[in-house]
């Protein structure tokens, strides 16, 4: 069966009454820009504050109706408003209420962050998985970065998920190297420009948390997205982190945004597991000399200073950054290289505090004031 079109998409929206009688829903501009890929489809209802309750009852009903077109596999929509609308006091329960409690089979859930890009974070979060993999562990990773997914680049995985059960609402993970993954970049090109406002990346997180099919595993490691926006935010508050790692390069401008990540987890009661710094010097093939390109310790001072676990050093290595790049992270391509042994003996450090502590912490409570 072919995949559906937007027009396809589009002509089924118009037969869709607008709430407030003004035609239907493309007509009174409530559509964002839909995007397909594979079967999914994927797009946004602009919702007046002013009329939430009806807009997430028509939420429902149009992901109903796209879901059961011919050709569509998935559909995501979310709703967008332009500023949050009026509470009643007391908490309110989320579309992500039930990640509060863990995700069914996973023992710990970790997040990988940074305050800054360029840092080499999702080349440590794989590393890492692959290291806690390589001491006994059942691991699997997230991609939490909607707007740059590296994970299928990483893992040298491409192709679409599968899906799990008989009516398509969940998906399988995919797999390398013994590790289950799940990312946004499964679903889309990897040119594809992810347009979204903020409402529409804290659903696609949410439903690749609570839609996959992830088997019993020890632990989940969360690339997190880089800085301390809403996506760190909502995984921080609405999901039980068991802990979180910090990687920071050793210059001063990239410790400064690394404080605010490590901020942002104190503020939400999430432990800190340590901070990794990577990029910590750099060893000339032909001198032999080292160089501390971006200054060297700077990691380490920072965590004693913030009283936080410094796990360790990860050198700027061509050796390390090729192999990323071909889809064949060094912990398993060079199982017995020095980077490999760093990686397990950070890998062996984080599960020691892991297995130390009472495991999944509850996530924060959300508390609404009038």
């Amino acid at each position: 069966m072919p995949d559906v079109t937007k027009e396809q998409v589009l002509a089924e929206l118009k037969r869709i009454a607008a709430p407030d009688g003004r035609g239907n829903i493309v007509g009174a501009g409530l559509v964002s820009e839909i995007a397909i890929q594979g079967g999914q489809v994927m797009f946004a209802l602009n919702a007046d504050p002013q009329h939430i309750k009806s807009m997430e009852q028509l939420q429902v009903f149009v992901q109903k109706a796209v879901s059961a077109m011919p050709g569509v596999t998935k559909a995501i929509v979310a709703l967008t408003a332009e500023r949050a609308p009026p509470r009643e006091p007391g908490p309110k329960v989320s579309s992500a209420q039930n990640l509060r409690n863990g995700i069914p089979g996973v023992k710990h859930l970790i997040a990988v962050a940074s305050g800054k890009g360029g840092v080499g974070k999702s080349t440590t979060a794989i590393n890492l998985a692959l290291a806690l993999k390589s001491i006994g562990l059942k691991v699997a990773v997230l991609d939490a970065d909607v707007y740059g997914p590296s994970m299928p680049k990483l893992f040298g995985i491409s192709g679409r998920p599968e899906a799990s059960d008989a009516e398509g609402k969940r998906m399988k993970p995919m797999q390398r190297f013994g590790v289950e993954v799940a990312s946004i970049g499964f679903l889309v090109d990897e040119d594809t420009a992810m347009i979204w406002r903020g409402p529409m990346v804290m659903s696609a997180l949410t439903q690749l948390l609570r839609e996959v099919s992830w088997s019993d595993t020890d632990v989940m490691v969360i690339d997190m997205p880089p800085g301390t926006g809403d996506s760190q935010l909502t995984i921080a508050q609405q999901t039980p982190l068991s802990g979180a790692v910090i990687v920071s390069t050793p210059q001063d401008l990239a410790l400064l945004d690394a404080r605010k990540g490590i901020n942002m987890f104190k503020k939400v009661n999430v432990p800190l597991l340590g901070i990794i710094e990577n990029m910590s010097y750099f060893i000339c093939d032909g001198c032999g000399k080292r160089h501390e390109i971006f200054s060297h310790g700077g990691a380490k001072a920072e965590a004693i200073k913030l009283g936080v676990p410094f796990l360790g050093e990860i050198p700027l290595d061509l050796e390390l950054r090729q192999r990323s790049d071909s889809g064949e992270p060094i912990v398993v391509s060079q199982p017995d290289s020095p980077h490999t042994a760093t990686y397990i003996a950070i890998a062996k450090q984080i599960w020691a505090a892991l297995e130390g502590g009472s495991g999944l912490k509850p996530a924060p409570k959300i508390i609404f004031e009038a």
